[in-house]
């Protein structure tokens, strides 16, 4: 499977972005798909995943409410509609594939895009 995120920018602290995860390959083999975040000298950490089959999604704590993951019947795109976004919402955002079950763990997921900025101004 490989992914192709893109979709990333600089917006104002209220501002809103979406960004795509587009999946070639294998993509009937994962399980399901989620984006993660890393900011300059931070772990990277979880931000929204989503299994291909039934829809079920979940966030982390800190985008609930402002963020929203889908996904295409097809299994090979997934979006990441960002809302009310804050300066603390900079970071590298990446795209991930699982084999498994998804999970809020970066060791759960198998194939990873190449990350795209996204740069929130205050």
């Amino acid at each position: 499977v490989q992914l192709q995120a893109s979709g990333g920018g600089l917006v104002q602290a209220g501002g809103s972005l979406r960004l795509s995860c587009a999946a070639s390959g294998r993509t009937f083999s994962s399980a399901g798909m989620a984006w993660f975040r890393q900011a300059p000298g931070k772990e990277r950490e979880f931000v929204a995943a989503i299994r291909w089959s039934g829809y079920t999604t979940y966030y982390a704590g800190s985008v609930k409410g402002r963020f929203t993951i889908s996904r295409d019947s097809a299994k090979t795109t997934a979006w990441l509609q960002m809302n009310s976004l804050k300066p603390e919402d900079t970071a590298v955002y990446y795209c991930a594939a699982a084999r498994g079950s998804v999970a809020t763990t970066v060791g759960a997921y198998d194939y990873w895009g190449q990350g795209t900025q996204v740069t929130v101004s205050s």
